[in-house]
């Protein structure tokens, strides 16, 4: 372990290694307060960011924050790195890779860059960017992934369909998916949070999702977000899985406390990907995280939870996901307590997924007992719009009447793609106007001219 040293304002101070160093830089957060591993002023903050900009990228090679030996994040972090992507970067300091990343004349590099960088990396150089920053450099990171359609080329943005339920009834689910198509969301994936996690019921909610597109010929897939074990169960039984859901972490022990392993991450995804149900591509896997999992399994190594959630991504990017997304705020304000930190660390997630070369998304969401507001999301939705996202959610209000959540809604969705000109999914464009829901130019029909065709789809449920 490194001591990092520093002398500003007639003071020594030293930081026991990049785990500390990490931490003390970090914005604010209730998460890391919580663990005892912030600055304990913002003196301090501006010492440790000063510091880390010092640190030359290698260093992460060389002192991992979670041991190598008893950790299998660490080792495929590390196993997995490749040093002739990195060479790009390789003599930067972490400060003179902030600048790096923001000469435009770098942007074209970025994509191939993203073998070479470990997560540790991209958090160190995340905890040195203003807001501004952080949207400028995610906005040249492009990601694109495919199953029945193309997600996240330029100029796209795409939605989760989220019809929850909180009787898993399928009429109720059924009119929600509905309601969503008509605005033009559920491009991504129509994925259903059941409210009962056993195969029979996953297996239902899975027919009710393929009967839906496969009647209306919908370019886009479906996901039930239960246990990766669940849903390993229910293909066994033969049930029409497009993707495979899990959320993850970013340490081995936080993972164990999700119930997997990267073994059984990689045989979820050979078995999905076995099945050839995506006539565009073969990402089938789906993956969701959020700040403060580790911590709040007691499985964070005194690593910051900002660094955490940055080393999940590595376990994402392992499988060749369809998407990922952070749902940023839905742990709770012990994690993350306000607005502001839920801006930042929305923000944060997002710039270090696309910098590792993940299709990145965010549930732009808060808890009711957190200091937040729909005003704070339409700030994130705003930002987050401009750098790039790939894709948002699509709730009915906004409110999640199963999960009792805040969240995006339908209509946050058409706000983003008018205010920006992005559009849809191109194949799920192309259904949009062939089954007279929008028009040429991106308009909703008007609501008598809505296609019959979906007459039935809720009461046939």
């Amino acid at each position: 372990m490194r001591m990092y040293r520093n002398h500003v304002g007639g003071r020594g101070w030293r930081f026991d290694g990049l785990r500390t160093l990490l931490a003390k830089a970090s914005p604010v957060r209730a998460g890391d307060q919580l663990a005892g591993v912030a600055a304990d002023s913002a003196e301090e903050r501006a010492v440790a960011q000063q510091t880390l900009a010092e640190v030359p990228l290698t260093d992460f090679l060389d002192d991992p924050v979670v041991p190598y030996e008893s950790d299998e994040v660490t080792r495929l972090i590390l196993d997995g790195h490749d040093r002739t992507a990195f060479r790009p970067v390789s003599g930067l300091t972490v400060g003179g890779f902030r600048d790096w990343l923001l000469d435009a004349g770098n942007a074209p590099g970025l994509p191939a860059l993203a073998a070479g960088l470990t997560p540790e990396m991209v958090a160190a150089v995340s905890k040195l960017m203003r807001l501004q920053d952080l949207v400028l450099v995610a906005s040249r990171c492009q990601v694109t992934t495919a199953f029945r359609n193309t997600i996240g080329g330029p100029g796209r943005l795409a939605t989760r369909l989220q019809p929850n339920h909180p009787a898993d009834h399928a009429a109720g689910i059924s009119a929600s998916i509905l309601d969503g198509l008509m605005y033009g969301n559920g491009d991504a994936v129509i994925g259903i949070n059941p409210a009962t996690d056993n195969v029979p019921t996953v297996a239902r909610l899975l027919h009710l999702l393929d009967e839906v597109i496969q009647t209306y010929a919908i370019p886009t897939q479906g996901c039930v977000l239960t246990h990766v074990t669940t849903t390993l169960q229910a293909m066994e039984r033969g049930a029409p899985v497009d993707l495979v859901f899990q959320s993850i972490a970013g340490t081995e022990a936080a993972n164990r406390g999700f119930g997997i392993d990267l073994a059984l991450l990689r045989e979820a995804a050979d078995a999905v990907r076995e099945l050839g149900r995506g006539p565009v591509g073969d990402n089938a896997m789906y993956f969701e995280t959020g700040q403060g999992s580790a911590l709040s399994a007691d499985a964070h190594h005194g690593v910051d939870q900002q660094t955490c959630e940055a080393r999940a991504y590595a376990v994402a990017r392992a499988y060749a996901p369809l998407l990922v997304n952070t749902v940023v705020g839905f742990i709770g304000p012990e994690y993350l307590y306000d607005g502001k930190q839920i801006i930042r660390a929305g923000l944060e997630d997002h710039f270090c997924g696309k910098l590792l070369g993940l299709p990145m998304g965010c549930d732009i969401c808060y808890t009711n007992h957190a200091e937040a507001d729909q005003d704070d999301m339409d700030l994130l939705l705003t930002a987050l719009g401009n750098a790039g996202c790939t894709f948002i959610m699509g709730i009915p209000g906004s409110d999640d009447i199963m999960l009792n959540y805040q969240s995006t809604s339908f209509h946050d969705a058409r706000y983003l793609r008018q205010l920006l000109g992005v559009r849809p999914a191109p194949e799920f464009e192309r259904w949009l106007a062939e089954v007279g829901i929008e028009a040429g130019d991106g308009a909703l029909m008007p609501a008598a001219r809505l296609p019959r065709v979906f007459r039935h789809i809720a009461v046939d449920h």
